[in-house]
């Protein structure tokens, strides 16, 4: 089972202990009084998601051999200290920029919009987030770092090992496009800069191990492609994203189980989506409940 489904069980196999859903099923909770209730659950959850999480990485990667955590380390070092990929304490320094850095991200997402659209039924956090993290399994959300880690490898290895040239990089770059395929890590819905996370990421990369043949690629990509997405007419935003980096840096200590990452991605962003979801219960929000389009709507617009 890949680690995002157990991960999305995971969660629900914890949701009988919600408060807020307990509460709320006696009758006896105000109003008033929703977000104190999703307040603890959310705090509880980000507690929870960490161990839960380890637990599913350990399971599948090392046979069920787990190690207890460290109650000595912050949030983001006993993460690192569970999973065991790698003891260093550079290693829980590279996790604790990660998780900082996909904390949050504005709730547009797909992750962040998924839990807040369930949550607005009144479901508990438990029930909000796993459904998030269902979100955050799609190819076109939370994969994206790994296929970005995919792409340079395969490039690396394409190329023959070597460090490429700019023009060299340019043409293969190219010859990607005109193949019909895409290249991951560039591009932004939001932003139409450079994504100042990738920065701080590059920035830690340059300090730590400047010298990596795939750190080293990333460089030369950050120069060749954005001119080549920007001549298509097509992309609004050719510079690179947070995906750019992420795999990079997390493989560069010894977490190498790419189908992970996702997970990792997931521990990350419960920061955020718990922390919104305790305002809009705040605020009072209401049901989301999207407009629609009847058959002749269809019709007329597709003529157009």
């Amino acid at each position: 089972m890949h680690p995002m489904t157990q991960l999305a069980t995971g969660l629900l196999a914890l949701q009988p202990g919600s408060e807020f859903a307990n509460r709320y099923r006696s009758g006896t909770m105000k109003k008033a009084d929703y977000w104190k209730a999703t307040l603890e659950d959310a705090l509880t959850l980000t507690a929870q998601i960490s161990p839960l999480a380890a637990r599913i990485f350990r399971n599948v990667y090392y046979d069920g051999k787990h190690i207890p955590a460290d109650l000595s380390l912050d949030w983001a070092g006993n993460y690192a200290h569970m999973l065991g990929a790698n003891d260093t304490e550079a290693f829980k320094e590279i996790t604790r920029l990660y998780l900082m850095l996909h904390a949050d991200h504005e709730g547009g997402n797909v992750s962040a919009h998924t839990t807040h659209l369930v949550g607005s039924a009144l479901s508990d956090p438990y029930l909000s987030f796993s459904a998030g993290v269902c979100g955050l399994a799609g190819p076109l959300h939370g994969l994206a770092n790994q296929e970005c880690l995919r792409w340079l490898k395969n490039t690396h290895a394409t190329l023959g090992g070597k460090e490429p040239s700019v023009a060299e990089l340019t043409q293969f770059a190219k010859d990607t496009l005109a193949s019909g395929q895409v290249i991951p890590g560039f591009g932004h819905g939001v932003l139409r800069k450079t994504d100042p996370r990738y920065t701080i990421q590059r920035e830690f990369a340059e300090a730590n191990f400047p010298n990596d043949p795939l750190f080293r690629l990333a460089k030369v990509c950050y120069e060749a492609i954005p001119p080549v997405l920007e001549a298509t007419g097509k992309v609004k935003n050719p510079w690179p994203n947070v995906d750019a980096l992420s795999g990079t840096c997390m493989q560069q200590y010894g977490l190498t189980q790419e189908d992970y990452y996702t997970v990792v991605f997931a521990v990350s962003r419960s920061i955020g989506c718990m922390s919104n979801l305790v305002w809009s219960r705040m605020m009072g929000l209401p049901i989301e409940r999207p407009k629609s389009v009847d058959l002749d709507w269809l019709e007329k617009n597709a003529k157009q």
